[in-house]
């Protein structure tokens, strides 16, 4: 009975969910993307220095669907977009869960920039289908949706909240902890934030900017301190790619992580690819934010503990 009660409880939160993913799909539709469905089940993920894939027997499941959608890129498609579950190793917390949902979409001919209007248009519309007028509601701070949202550079946002500049938080291995601790609550407070141009050291499949190749075309999207979406322009060196997978692979493994193959198919198709961008935005995490719900577990029917 308990666990029926609690079931029962997530009703309203679930109910705003399948309306989002059906505004979601609509907004998609209506600009002629093609949805698809590639497998779960892959031999081969991307290399990752801080994300570990789950096994499924030889091979793995999916950590992001990034890999099969470039493929498709290169085999001639346009504007396509993936509504699918994902799955990571050993993530769990409040904004965490090992098998979670994901929106990817990737656009031939345009760079990172353009994903940075899809954003605004794109949740724009999905706030106003829950009737919101322009404005999230997030533990009693509003939070204005109105474009053009705050771009921010990763050098701006240490020189403005943290105690030490960019190189000084690499060279200490301590990027992601400033990040966490000194940045990222600060970020998407009045309007939702781009805080873009990462160090190239940070993008490991992404473009490097050609008139400053220390940083990567890359953004992430943070409303109300939540980091919501990662983007970059897409590399398309298959020479370049390989060497960033095998820096990434010796250094899992100088962690003693677990080691996976080569994506040899992707790397065959990548020269085929054309200029594109792609990105990858969490589901539950947005359903957090359309229902003002501090916890990943209101948001999803069932989670690790309750199967």
């Amino acid at each position: 009975m308990d666990e029926d009660w609690r079931l029962a409880a997530k009703a309203e939160a679930l109910s705003v969910r399948a309306a989002m993913l059906r505004a979601l799909r609509g907004f998609f539709q209506e600009r002629n993307f093609l949805e698809i469905d590639t497998p779960l089940r892959i031999p081969a993920p991307a290399p990752e220095s801080h994300i570990d894939p789950i096994a499924a027997g030889d091979w793995f499941l999916q950590t992001s669907p990034e890999l099969c959608m470039k493929r498709l890129l290169a085999a001639g498609y346009r504007n396509i977009f993936q509504i699918c579950k994902c799955f990571r190793a050993r993530e769990r917390g409040d904004r965490h869960l090992p098998e979670f949902t994901m929106l990817e979409w990737y656009r031939a001919g345009v760079d990172y920039r353009t994903l940075m209007d899809d954003c605004e248009a794109l949740i724009a519309r999905v706030a106003a289908d829950r009737g919101f007028g322009g404005v999230i509601v997030r533990e009693g701070a509003r939070i204005s949706l109105a474009p053009p949202w705050e771009r921010l550079t990763v050098r701006e946002a240490f020189a403005r909240y943290a105690a030490c500049d960019v190189e000084r938080a690499l060279q200490e291995d301590r990027f992601d902890e400033i990040m966490v601790e000194a940045i990222e609550p600060r970020l998407g407070v009045e309007r939702p934030t781009f805080l873009y141009e990462y160090p190239a050291s940070l993008g490991a499949l992404a473009r490097l900017k050609a008139d400053d190749p220390r940083v990567a075309e890359r953004f992430e999207l943070y409303i109300a301190g939540l980091e919501l979406a990662n983007a970059f322009s897409e590399l398309t060196d298959a020479a370049e790619q390989r060497r960033r997978f095998a820096a990434v692979r010796r250094d899992r493994a100088r962690h003693h992580l677990p080691a996976t193959p080569m994506p040899e198919p992707f790397l065959e198709a990548l020269p085929r690819m054309p200029e594109a961008a792609g990105i990858a935005l969490g589901l539950d995490r947005l359903a957090m934010l359309l229902t003002d719900k501090a916890s990943i577990d209101a948001v999803v029917a069932f989670t690790p503990e309750m199967l």
